[in-house]
């Protein structure tokens, strides 16, 4: 797969689970239904994406210590988001109403962990493992600054909840799409 088009499709696809998102939710309630599972489909395409997004930024730090360890955090996230996606859209296909939503929810997180490791705390790392990918490139001087601020600015923004996504989507597109309109690298960085 192509840098360009993992760079370019993972932040627009979280842009479109976004957008999807909020029309989903226009009648009061999330899910089941059209919206949720295409809105769903996007986000679980997009974190697919992130992995060789993060093996790009890994050599563009340098592959050193820091680079792995930052890169093994982000794509742990991605994978806790992608099994928390995974039910989702398990759930809204085998759902037949919102309320029988919430009971199967209720239900995946009620087991020892899940709740804290696949909804809570683990998709996190996805945002701070992209943050400190994008401080590393921004010190090595691969990166320029303005990126590393719209990631940063990205994850703030997705501390505010689910409501805040589509923000969170556009700010990754401005700090992920230059990679595919000037494609840097470490060589052509220090030019």
């Amino acid at each position: 797969m192509s840098k360009t088009i993992a760079f370019s499709a993972a932040p627009v696809l979280v842009t479109v689970y976004a957008g999807l998102r909020v029309l989903d939710g226009l009648d009061g309630e999330r899910g089941p239904g059209p919206a949720w599972t295409t809105g769903h489909l996007a986000f679980l395409a997009s974190l697919i994406l992130f992995v060789p997004v993060f093996l790009e930024l890994r050599r563009l730090a340098g592959c050193g210590l820091a680079a792995t360890a930052m890169a093994v955090v982000g794509l742990f996230g991605a994978g806790c988001s992608l099994a928390q996606i995974s039910v989702d859209l398990v759930v809204g296909a085998v759902a037949g109403d919102h309320e029988a939503m919430r009971g199967m929810f209720a239900d995946v997180q009620s087991v020892p962990g899940v709740k804290l490791v696949v909804y809570a705390m683990g998709p996190v790392l996805l945002y701070l493992g992209l943050l400190v990918m994008f401080c590393q490139l921004a010190l090595v001087r691969v990166a320029p600054v303005w990126r590393t601020v719209a990631v940063a600015l990205a994850v703030l923004v997705s501390l505010l909840g689910l409501d805040a996504l589509p923000a969170v989507g556009l700010l990754l597109c401005a700090g992920l799409m230059p990679f595919r309109r000037r494609g840097i690298s470490p060589a052509t960085a220090s030019n």
